[in-house]
C-alpha cells in the first residue's frame, strides 16, 4: 500500500470522489450532506491523500485546517471491494500522524448516524475519537455524529 498526497487533478480521483458525493447524497438528506466535492477539496488549508495498492486507487482521505490547533478529517472513503480490509485504519493512522506533525492538537470529524455509518463510527472510536458537540460551522443535526480526539497521544488504535 502506498499513501501519497494527491493534487486532485486526475480523472480517476475525480470519478472516485463523485461516486462518494453521490452515495452520501443517496443516504443523507440534502441539509445533512457534508461531503466535499472535488472543487471544495482543492481549497487552501486542505491536504488530500490517496491510497493505492499496486497503482489501483483503493481509498482517500483529507485533513482540513479549521484553526491553528484544530483540524477536521474529511472525505474518508474506501472502495466497496476493499472495505474492512485495513485500508481505512492505515489511512486514518497516517492522517492522525500528519495532523500531529503539522502542529494540530485536536482532530474532529462529522459522520452520519444511519446504520450505514456504523463501521466508520466504530473505526473512529477505535482510534480514540469520542463524541463531541458540533464544531466549526456545523449545527446540531439528528443525522450527524460529531467526534473529536486530542493529538498529544500516540495515534495508535486502542484494543
Amino acid at each position: 500500500m502506498q499513501i501519497a498526497r494527491d493534487d486532485l487533478s486526475g480523472p480517476e480521483i475525480a470519478g472516485f470522489l463523485d461516486e462518494h458525493v453521490r452515495q452520501m447524497r443517496s443516504i443523507s438528506p440534502p441539509e445533512s450532506k457534508h461531503a466535499l466535492d472535488l472543487d471544495a477539496l482543492r481549497a487552501p488549508g486542505i491536504t488530500f491523500w490517496t491510497v493505492r495498492d499496486h497503482d489501483v486507487l483503493v481509498g482517500c482521505g483529507a485533513l482540513k485546517e479549521l484553526d491553528a490547533g484544530h483540524a477536521e478529517l474529511k472525505s474518508m472513503r474506501t472502495t466497496a471491494a476493499r472495505k474492512r480490509s485495513g485500508i481505512a485504519s492505515l489511512l486514518l493512522e497516517h492522517i492522525i500522524t500528519e495532523a500531529a506533525r503539522a502542529g494540530f492538537t485536536r482532530l474532529s470529524l462529522e459522520t452520519g448516524t444511519a446504520e450505514f455509518f456504523l463501521p466508520a463510527r466504530r473505526l473512529y472510536e477505535k482510534f480514540g475519537f469520542v463524541p463531541c458537540e458540533p464544531f466549526a460551522d456545523y449545527r446540531p443535526d439528528p443525522n450527524s455524529t460529531f467526534m473529536t480526539r486530542r493529538l498529544w497521544t500516540a495515534p495508535t488504535p486502542r484494543s
